[in-house]
């Protein structure tokens, strides 16, 4: 049996050549020889590592043919599928369909946060959105990233659904990530500050359908500001 750090090592690279374009959907990969060879290591090893790769849908094995990329839409690896859209050439889009997968997430969680949230975490929302008030003020982006993070946070837990916050965990580097982009815009962290207090607004009043709404408001907001300030540049 092949060393698995050798076998993580070629699928590594083999994900990287895929993720920088060198072979797009739908195109070959080259053969086990030819791996082995640039590698350095055996045909096993590279068996394996191309076994890891089909086994996340990255790839697909069609006998008597060879070994063909799958589109990301196939995969089922979510590292693999951040790797890809935070690294790749789509990153720009990459940018909108998070915000429309946390659009599809956060509304709901607000939904059910609306109805479950305790007087103690409406009290921590409150202290959030001052928090954020005075980094904004104070031109501090990173403090301001972080309370903005911790809101979120706060509502996901307030769901009292514990898999909304599990699908989000892994994507936390790559929000911390994006939010440092977004928040270093004084208006963008304007109407965040905006949004945010209105989704507080709509908790404490403990109406589902708006807190619903206010948080898909927030979603809107997020990415016209995101086609504005950023995308646009």
């Amino acid at each position: 049996m092949a060393r698995r750090s050798l076998v993580v090592e070629v699928a590594d690279e083999l994900l990287d050549r895929i993720i920088a374009g060198e072979f797009a959907p739908g195109d070959p990969v080259p053969g086990e020889l030819d791996l082995a060879e640039r590698h350095e290591v055996s045909r096993m090893t590279v068996r394996e590592a191309i076994k890891t790769l089909t086994a996340q849908n990255i790839l697909r094995v069609e006998r008597g043919r060879g070994t063909f990329v799958n589109p990301i839409n196939h995969w089922s690896s979510l590292h693999a599928v951040l790797r890809a859209t935070n690294e790749g050439a789509d990153a720009r889009n990459s940018a909108v369909q998070l915000i429309e997968l946390r659009r599809m997430l956060e509304t709901g969680a607000s939904e059910l946060a609306a109805a479950r949230i305790t007087d103690e975490e409406l009290s921590e929302l409150g202290v959030i959105v001052d928090e954020m008030r005075d980094a904004h003020a104070a031109g501090d982006v990173g403090r301001f990233v972080e309370a903005d993070l911790a809101f979120h946070d706060v509502v996901l837990r307030a769901s009292g659904n514990p898999f909304v916050a599990v699908l989000l965990e892994p994507l936390s580097q790559v929000l911390a990530e994006r939010r440092s982009e977004t928040s270093a815009v004084p208006e963008i962290q304007e109407h965040a500050i905006e949004m945010h207090a209105a989704i507080c607004a709509a908790l404490k009043s403990r109406d589902s359908e708006a807190a619903r709404t206010a948080m898909d408001a927030h979603m809107q907001q997020t990415l016209d500001d995101l086609r504005r300030y950023i995308l646009a540049q």
